[in-house]
Parts: structure tokens; C-alpha cells; sequence
């Protein structure tokens, strides 16, 4: 019971009994629209224009009362020693950083843009709790102020893409965690989550241009699911894969999936409707140019059921298939029994 308390307290009346002790209603006004606490978050120039003052008063008076805010919080300010205790504990569970989408969905039922900005709010408000604002490198993110200041987080999560470019390739955490010589795997994830410059999945963390972390597209995702599988897959079941996947964007249609196959170098067909990818060996063709490449590669005639076995092991094919070729095309010669070669 006292794990799901939290999730029941009522964030907006909070809010409202925070927002009660700025004396006047246009500074109210100011913070609520600015932080998004109600509706939309405004700028600077729409609460100005709203309240008939300049953008740079607006911001004046936000900062004024922010800071005033902030000086009474731990005295005066109702709710926010508890909301202080669960914020700190929560992070102590996510890894003692999180984006501040992540704490809400945490602290509140649906996790809507407005309870993220009303949680936002709270979190800087709160003396045990350092913020970072969002910006081109970092989510909107908060940390625990006895494990790091601002500048220290930003330093730690450097210092963990710097990590991941010199291993150069996606890697779980407990590799990242090592190279940064961080013994606490969990405190390393949450501050990469922080990050804009990188991505997880399936366990691995990465640079966000890196597809393997971070597939934009179809064919990405074809990619990753292959890679993942580690073996050549039917087109519908790369289909039904990808949307049982982690993926942010999963509803493709079959034929989509089929057609991105068919157009990327990197997808070779094996078989009928079976595709494996390139970089594992397999070579673009139809059977009987592999069945040339294996008495090329020969260099002398060989039996038929060895060039069976040698086709296989690039084809998902019947066995006639391979046979009806041999027999039938003009480019092989049966130079003996069951025993063929490239014609001349």
C-alpha cells in the first residue's frame, strides 16, 4: 500500500496550494502559463502581449518568483517536503537520475504533457534535486543533488558518450559502465537516458545515429530484426517480428516490409520469400548463378549431390530446385555420371 500511496495524491490540488502563496494574481499568472501548469506552455511574447507588459518583465517577474519560491520551499511551502521524500525516492529506483517523463509516469496516472510540466515544476522547486533544462543535448532531466550538481550530471553523461564512441559499436551497460569506471550499472543508464546523443534497445546502449539503437526507417528495422535473429527469416515473419519489437514506430504493413527488401543492398533473397542479410556471406543471384560460383570456385567437375550441398549452404531451395538448374541450363554440362561441369 504504501508503494501505490503516491500515485494517488492529487498533483493539481498541490499545484494549486503552491500557486495560492504568490500574494499577487499576474505573477500566478505568469508562473502557470509559463510552466504550462494548466494548458499549453506560453512564451515569454504570448504572456506579455496577454497581460500588457514586455517580454522582459514577464521574465523578471518568473525569475523573482521562482527564486522567491525556491528560499521558502523547505519552510513555508506546502506539500513539498513529501512530494521532496517521493521524488528522491523514486529516483533512488530509477538509477538516481531521470528524464522528468519518466519520474512522471512514476508518480502519475496518465502521464500527460500537463502532469510532466506540474511535475517539472515541483522538481525545481525541491532543494534535493538538481534540474536540467532541455536543450539541443539533454532531455528535460533531474538528479539527486547529494550525487551531483547540473554540471557534474552534464560531465558524467560526456563522459559516457565519449565511452560509447571509443567502443564503437551498441554495448550493454554493464561495458559502458566499465569504461567509465562507474561500478553503479543502473546510475549509468539513467544518466544516458538523459542524453539526446544516445539510444538503447534490446539492452544495448549507442549513439542516436546508430541504427542498430536508433532505426529511423523500415529498412533500419529490417536490418535490426536480422541482426538480432541471426539467421535468414521469411518476410512475414520479419513483419510479425518488427511489430513485436521495442520499436517506437511498429505499424508497417507486410508489403512495405516486403518491397524495402527487395530495394536494399544490404537484404539478399535466399529463397522463395526468404531474405538474410548481405555482410553474413550471401551474394544477390539466382540458383544457377550460385551453382556457377560453386564450380567456379572448384575449378574441376563436381558430383551432383556435392554441388547440392555447396548451393545450400547460400539457398533456402528444394533440392530439385538446384537439380532442375543443373540439368536444364545451358551454362552446365554433365561431363559424367552425376558429375557436371561449366560448359565451355
Amino acid at each position: 500500500m504504501a508503494d501505490q500511496a503516491p500515485t494517488t495524491l492529487d498533483i493539481e490540488q498541490i499545484i494549486n496550494d503552491i500557486l495560492s502563496t504568490i500574494e499577487r494574481e499576474r505573477e500566478r499568472e505568469i508562473i502557470a502559463r509559463r510552466f504550462g501548469l494548466f494548458e499549453r506552455k506560453e512564451t515569454l511574447e504570448q504572456i506579455g502581449e496577454l497581460l500588457g507588459i514586455t517580454r522582459e518583465r514577464v521574465r523578471q517577474l518568473e525569475k523573482a518568483v521562482i527564486t522567491r519560491l525556491k528560499s521558502t520551499a523547505e519552510q513555508d511551502l506546502p506539500h513539498i517536503k513529501d512530494i521532496q521524500t517521493r521524488f528522491v525516492a523514486e529516483l533512488e529506483k530509477l538509477g538516481k537520475a531521470s528524464r522528468v517523463s519518466d519520474l512522471s509516469a512514476k508518480l502519475t496516472k496518465d502521464n500527460t504533457r500537463t502532469d510532466q510540466a506540474r511535475i517539472a515544476f515541483l522538481t525545481l522547486l525541491c532543494p534535493s534535486l538538481v534540474v536540467i533544462d532541455e536543450n539541443d543535448h539533454f532531455y528535460h532531466s533531474v538528479g539527486l543533488a547529494s550525487l551531483h550538481s547540473e554540471k557534474q550530471m552534464k560531465d558524467q553523461v560526456t563522459k559516457i558518450i565519449d565511452a560509447i564512441k571509443k567502443i564503437a559499436e551498441p554495448a550493454a551497460i554493464d561495458k559502458v559502465a566499465t569504461a567509465v569506471k562507474d561500478s553503479d550499472e543502473a546510475h549509468v543508464a539513467a544518466l544516458a537516458s538523459t542524453s539526446k546523443q544516445l539510444a538503447t534497445l534490446n539492452g544495448r546502449w549507442g549513439l542516436v545515429k546508430w541504427p542498430m539503437v536508433n532505426p529511423k526507417n523500415i529498412r533500419d528495422k529490417i536490418y535490426v530484426i536480422l541482426y538480432e535473429k541471426g539467421k535468414p527469416l521469411h518476410f512475414n515473419d520479419i513483419a510479425s517480428a518488427i511489430k513485436g519489437s521495442e520499436f517506437k514506430r511498429k505499424d508497417v504493413t507486410t508489403q512495405a516490409i516486403h518491397n524495402e527488401l527487395i530495394k536494399d543492398g544490404r537484404f539478399v533473397l535466399i529463397g522463395r520469400g526468404i531474405y538474410a542479410l548481405k555482410e553474413w556471406g550471401y551474394e544477390k543471384g539466382t540458383v544457377a548463378d550460385i551453382i556457377t560460383e560453386v564450380l567456379t570456385k572448384a575449378g574441376e567437375p563436381l558430383h551432383r549431390d556435392e554441388i547440392v550441398k555447396r548451393v545450400l549452404k547460400s539457398r533456402h531451395v528444394k533440392e530439385t530446385t538446384i537439380l532442375l538448374n543443373l540439368q536444364g541450363k545451358a551454362q552446365f554440362k554433365r561431363v559424367a555420371k552425376a558429375t557436371y561441369a561449366l560448359a565451355e
